[in-house]
């Protein structure tokens, strides 16, 4: 499989923001959100090509319990099927007494993982790019899938209370959610949208009882790659 970079760092967001995690950014992604921050993964061919086997051993070059394979799309690929080597991968990781989050925007379901927590963000409407209009298209039978067979996080990402209005119409469309397991994040790719969205967002979970998800990497690095 093409992977993008191999790099120790925190974990930026999630309830598991702030431990320490090796991240796998394996290439290719079909969806092209608008304020995506890693948009130098989208393409398949990018980065080099790698067995399973030569991702584990970079892996294990850092003590870090915590492994997160992301994207791109780590569950995609190229021909919008399960991307190959991935079941395989988080076996051969989780036999190491790893910790496997795997970050998706769930849009496949993919069975037989190894997987100790699926960090689901759905794509809004507030994704949507000329180049890819149908996002924001979810299918809600492949969500309800995915947290039914992991163990699971619903990240949202809201740019304005609209967009909160969408949450609620996809989260009626679900298995019933645990309402602990939604997180709410701001849109930022800068200290100042991190400011200007995080208020409103707060407020929003105050008053619905879901959680603030922090933003831990924009705020500590920015863009910077590889952190």
């Amino acid at each position: 499989m093409r992977v993008v970079e191999v790099f120790h760092s925190l974990q930026g967001e999630g309830t598991l923001v702030g431990v320490p995690s090796v991240f796998v950014r394996l290439a290719g992604c079909p969806l092209r959100c608008r304020w995506c921050d890693t948009a130098y993964a989208w393409d398949y061919s990018v980065g080099e090509e790698l067995e399973p086997v030569e991702i584990v051993e970079r892996v294990v070059r850092r003590p870090c319990r915590h492994v997160v394979l992301t994207g791109g799309e780590p569950l995609v690929g190229e021909d919008f099927g399960v991307r190959r080597g991935i079941v395989g991968l988080t076996h051969s990781l989780r036999a190491l007494g790893k910790h496997v989050t795997i970050e998706t925007a769930g849009t496949l379901f993919v069975p037989d993982l190894a997987c100790d927590l699926m960090s689901i963000s759905p794509k809004l409407g507030n994704s949507a790019s000329p180049e890819v209009p149908q996002i924001g298209c979810f299918d809600p039978a492949v969500l309800s899938q995915l947290i039914t067979a992991y163990p699971y996080q619903l990240k949202f990402v809201i740019e304005s209370p609209k967009d909160f209005d969408e949450v609620q119409r996809l989260l009626g469309l679900l298995h019933p959610v645990d309402s602990n397991c939604v997180l709410l994040m701001p849109q930022a790719r800068t200290w100042d949208q991190l400011r200007e969205w995080s208020s409103m967002v707060a407020e929003l979970c105050c008053k619905t009882g879901y959680r603030f998800c922090d933003r831990l990497h924009i705020f500590l690095w920015v863009e910077e790659r590889g952190r």
